[in-house]
């Protein structure tokens, strides 16, 4: 499997952004629908701490690309210094 470019990953964290947005839009929503009740408050809690789980999990993987993606520059830089 060959590694992937700076490009590449630069657009995986893009989207990786872009889904945590649309998961935390898409839970307001929902939440804003739902019944001035018990339930409805209860219904809302899980819908927000499920969000939060989730985009917790996005923004870590996230990271881990950022952190990769600045490796490989970090290496390009290193080649092209030695190469000159």
């Amino acid at each position: 499997m060959q590694t992937p470019t700076t490009a590449q990953i630069r657009t995986a964290i893009e989207v990786l952004t872009k889904l945590g947005e649309r998961l935390n839009t898409h839970a307001e929503h929902s939440v804003m629908q739902l019944s001035e009740s018990p339930s409805g408050a209860h219904q809302a809690g899980r819908i927000e701490v499920s969000a939060i789980e989730q985009t917790t999990r996005i923004e870590a993987v996230a990271a881990q690309l950022k952190n990769w993606r600045d490796e490989l520059l970090e290496q390009r830089r290193h080649c092209v210094s030695h190469h000159v």
